[in-house]
């Protein structure tokens, strides 16, 4: 009985958590999902054909709670490389982690931290781009099957709503300067963005950490 409470308890707690995090809207905001590009099914048909999209399982894992985007997006990354885990086994390893429940989420460099815990194969490390050309020098590595890359961002500045958010990225369609995102929440799906918009969602701070969001990079 205590364990229901306390998870009941971390749920709301979650909740109250996302619900103060979502930002005013700007006059004139065009959310993403406005955007042509967002869900084309032409385009992503081209996305899901790159070399590191197509290692993804399918359907992918979705985050089960609010606060499990980053434990289900690297849960998806480790099984994309033949590393068979669940969100829960990884969330065991970040702080304030409980039965699969991260309270307040996991900020980027503990995710990171809980990703090399869980991998005896990737090498990981964290990048914040400060440019978008640096942000495209690094979503150059993203077809390469020996590179993984998950992102952290903020759901507002694409979105008008939400809060911080952990997802991996699929691919980089360079010609259309689309980043494919495989979105871990399954009300989103997958999507496309332009790279400067994603990097204004990720040119951003998280208040948990006090640092810039930015890139978990998985080498092997």
């Amino acid at each position: 009985m205590l364990k229901k409470v306390a998870l009941v308890v971390l749920v709301l707690a979650a909740l109250a958590f996302f619900a103060t995090r979502t930002p005013e809207v700007p006059p004139g905001f065009v959310s993403l999902r406005e955007s042509p590009t967002f869900q084309s099914a032409a385009l992503l048909e081209k996305a899901w054909a790159l070399p590191v999209a197509a290692k993804y399982p399918r359907p992918l894992l979705s985050q089960t709670n609010p606060t499990s985007c980053g434990p289900t997006s690297v849960a998806n990354v480790l099984r994309s490389g033949g590393e068979p885990t669940t969100p829960s086994e990884l969330a065991a390893h970040g702080p304030g982690c409980v039965n699969g429940f991260c309270f307040g989420g996991l900020t980027l460099d503990d995710l990171a931290e809980a990703s090399q815990e869980s991998s005896s194969v990737w090498k990981v490390t964290v990048v914040r781009p400060e440019t978008v050309e640096a942000l495209r020098d690094e979503l150059r590595h993203a077809n390469d099957p020996s590179v993984r890359l998950v992102a952290n961002f903020h759901r507002g500045p694409l979105f008008g709503t939400g809060g911080g958010h952990h997802s991996p990225i699929g691919g980089f369609l360079e010609e259309e300067d689309l980043v494919f995102v495989l979105d871990v929440n399954e009300s989103y799906g997958p999507w496309l963005v332009p790279t400067p918009r994603l990097f204004e969602a990720m040119n951003t701070v998280d208040s948990s950490s006090g640092s810039k969001r930015g890139l978990i990079i998985f080498r092997r």
